[in-house]
């Protein structure tokens, strides 16, 4: 078989046309310590503080102690099976939240992460977790009642849209119950809900998300858990998370 110079010569031009050279420029740490969920990393000297963290088996992390030498991390995962000298990645992002109206009537986890089985989440965009409340004088004034639906309370202690209002009370008095019929009470209000559950049971929360499903108020729900088997870390962010997408629909003018 008689090889050709012109053929080879166009063969080779083109694989020139067609060679695109990619480079993953990445700036990475070494883990010189870990345990307990919390990480020492050499090496990130550009990060930021409360920036993600990519960590080895798709654990993410948080950046929070900035030292002249090394980088105090958190986890929000299981540190099982990552260990000294792995190597982390710096995402140059903000530890953010996905949020948008995809995530009406799905329980996620304190990062945004779906846990009910339903599928991916198809969000709009992302906001930051940690911001900076408005002043004062940027608010508007509570002048609006929120109806709780219980009469007793309803009657006796004006609960208003828009502002802080504890629950308190001893073991098994009935707080839950007061803040999952509140959120009942809210169908066809057009009021958004938010049910932060920090440090409780898989099962209560299992149990109150069973409640709000058999009573259709799942549809302007959203559940955010970080139950008492998860991390320190993701149990800690879970309240910052909770407030974040509430303030997804505050920006646009709903409730």
């Amino acid at each position: 078989m008689q090889i050709r110079a012109e053929e080879i010569s166009s063969i080779i031009k083109d694989q020139i046309k067609g060679y695109s050279k990619e480079i993953d420029v990445a700036e990475t740490g070494t883990i010189l310590s870990i345990g307990d969920g919390i990480a020492r990393v050499y090496g990130l000297r550009n990060v930021m503080s409360s920036e993600l963290i990519e960590f080895p088996r798709n654990v993410m992390g948080m950046a929070l102690n900035l030292e002249e030498d090394n980088v105090g991390c958190v986890l929000f995962g299981e540190c099982a099976g990552i260990k000294e000298g792995d190597q982390v990645k710096r995402t140059k992002r903000i530890v953010q939240i996905p949020v948008g109206e995809g995530m009406l009537g799905r329980v996620v986890n304190a990062i945004g992460e779906p846990i009910d089985g339903k599928g991916p989440i198809a969000v709009s965009e992302y906001k930051v977790v940690d911001v900076k409340a408005p002043g004062i004088v940027k608010r508007q004034p509570v002048k609006e009642p929120l109806q709780t639906g219980l009469k007793s309370i309803d009657a006796m202690t004006p609960v208003g849209r828009g502002q802080r209002e504890l629950i308190i009370g001893d073991r098994q008095t009935g707080k839950t119950a007061v803040a999952i019929d509140t959120i009942i009470n809210q169908k066809g209000n057009g009021v958004i809900c938010i049910y932060v559950a920090t440090g409780q049971k898989q099962s209560t929360v299992a149990q109150v998300v069973g409640t709000l499903e058999l009573h259709g108020a799942m549809d302007y729900t959203i559940v955010v858990s970080a139950t008492a088997s998860e991390p320190a870390p993701l149990q800690y962010i879970s309240a910052y998370s909770g407030a974040a997408i509430g303030e997804f629909y505050r920006d646009k003018g709903q409730h």
